[in-house]
């Protein structure tokens, strides 16, 4: 009979590790799970954006979303906006939300668009989403059930925070077994197969399948199984990011959305949660140096966070190798996390990546011994199809861009854009970005995304629609400025929302049906 898998040990804690033990847990009650961290390395806990994914991945593993918001200091993500981007000038600025333009042909609505309000930016004139973000509006009702929502969402959280709360829900509630100790070795037998980690203290710890969630470290798959490289940085030329997490005022606004601006040689990122603002400068060392980015940095918050103390912030600095294993499955162990990859935080890839990769191996487990080789094929193909396309999107936010910069330059040089990216440009001169330029099964940036990013950076429509087609978009973009007026009406701010949770109040007294 051959060997059964049956016992699954995951190597390092954080977002990724537990993440990969409560959500295999939950899906997979058949297998025995064990994760070992060390009990003296910090993770580096800045990945703070969701994509919406994550509703339905908390929901599975059972923590109510009330909860998860307290116990995270988490606020509401519905998209992102990007200021600077195009020509850095002062009105310069789009939104990428996570609702999907109003229904219909695409070529009849940007038609639409175009003729009915030619100076409405394009997120505001086919989403009421744009109009909640505007207002800081919440994107549910506390009424509605857990992950219910009148619009689409994610989060953003405090990464340490949602790492001990995934530790304490597996632990206490799921039945996995956590192990604090350092790996000291790996021991592989001759078929290539992870037999075993060493630990400093434990001995032994034996295992069917392994996780390697070390990061960037990755212990396994590089250490031991030599799982090879694909160096991406000949397109995504940021290597370096300066982090600080700055204190807000209690009544403060919480932005609805990240909030990535440009600078001249890259961008800075901010997200708001309850009680504080992580702010960081991402950058490329080629056309900066940490004194800059520094500099670069601190203006900002000077200028955009209100009683900011600008002496006792400390920023981290993060360096970080841009690319992806080659491959991410090998044998009996799988790449989870930032050990498996990691392109700049442009747009919040990381954690979906790790959604995405725990739903494919809980739904695709395997049985035996035998049937390692089949599903790590299958898995590489699949995940190597989404790091290009992650590559390719990230590109497609500078490729636009029309700042004079060497920075931006640079990015626009034709031989830094991937040859898919560039045939797709093409292509979407004739035609809207449709499902048939994304096929696979869950595709993380959809056509959808691609037309926020492109027609909000100035990309020419296609003019042609049918006559039909444009009435009908005419009116779906008259229903999503009523739609706006309603949640306007009906939702509350995110401020509100989130302090009655986070002090168990009741429900808002605004909130009503929506309209």
């Amino acid at each position: 009979m051959a060997r059964q898998m049956q016992n699954v040990v995951i190597a390092g804690g954080g977002t990724a590790g537990w993440l990969s033990a409560a959500y295999l847990a939950a899906r997979r009650p058949d297998l025995s799970i064990t994760l070992v961290e060390a009990p003296d390395i910090p993770t580096i806990g800045v990945g703070e954006g969701t994509w919406p994914t994550m509703r339905d991945t908390l929901r599975i593993i059972g923590i109510p979303e009330a909860e998860f918001l307290r116990e995270c200091d988490a606020s509401f993500k519905q998209g992102s906006r990007f200021d600077g981007w195009r020509t850095g000038k002062d009105n310069d600025s789009y939104l990428h939300p996570f609702t999907a333009p109003a229904p219909g042909d695409m070529r009849a609505v940007l038609s639409a668009w175009q003729q009915n309000a030619p100076g409405v930016a394009f997120a505001s004139a086919v989403t009421p989403q744009a109009d909640a973000c505007n207002r800081n509006l919440a994107p549910r009702q506390r009424s509605m059930p857990d992950y219910a929502g009148a619009l689409n969402y994610g989060y953003h959280l405090d990464a340490g925070k949602f790492a001990r709360l995934l530790e304490r829900h597996a632990t206490a509630r799921l039945g996995v077994t956590h192990v604090a100790d350092h790996i000291s070795d790996v021991e592989v037998g001759d078929d290539g197969l992870v037999d075993a980690l060493v630990l400093r203290e434990g001995g032994r710890l034996e295992g069917d399948f392994f996780l390697d969630c070390t990061g960037m470290a990755a212990v396994i798959a590089d250490g031991h199984l030599q799982g090879g490289w694909v160096d991406r940085s000949d397109v995504s030329f940021n290597d370096r990011a300066l982090a600080v997490q700055v204190p807000t005022l209690p009544d403060a606004a919480i932005a609805s959305q990240t909030i990535g601006t440009a600078h001249e040689a890259g961008w800075l990122w901010d997200i708001a949660l309850p009680t504080r603002r992580g702010i960081g400068c991402v950058y490329s060392s080629r056309f900066c140096d940490d004194v800059q980015a520094e500099a670069t940095l601190r203006a900002y918050i000077a200028a955009n966070v209100a009683g900011a103390d600008l002496d006792s912030l400390a920023p981290r600095k993060l360096s970080f190798r841009t690319g992806h294993r080659e491959r991410f499955w090998q044998g009996n162990c799988l790449a989870v996390g930032l050990s498996a990859g990691f392109i700049e935080p442009l747009e919040a890839s990381a954690i979906v990546l790790i959604e995405l990769s725990l739903k494919a191996l809980a739904e695709n487990f395997p049985a035996s011994r035998s049937s390692l080789p089949a599903h790590a094929a299958r898995f590489n193909t699949l995940f190597r199809y989404r790091w290009d396309r992650i590559v390719d999107f990230l590109k497609l936010h500078y490729v636009l861009s029309e700042r004079a910069e060497p920075f931006w330059l640079a990015q626009r040089a034709l031989e830094t854009v991937p040859a898919s990216l560039a045939e797709q440009l093409v292509l979407w001169r004739d035609q809207p970005p449709s499902q048939w330029d994304f096929p696979q099964i869950d595709e993380i940036f959809s056509a959808y995304s691609q037309h926020y990013v492109l027609y909000g950076m100035g990309f020419p429509a296609p003019e042609t629609a049918p006559v039909a087609d444009l009435e009908l978009a005419q009116r779906r973009l008259a229903e999503v400025r009523e739609r706006a007026r309603g949640l306007a009406a009906a939702l509350p701010t995110n401020r509100v929302y989130l302090d009655a949770v986070n002090t168990t109040a009741a429900p808002d007294a605004r909130e009503g049906e929506i309209a």
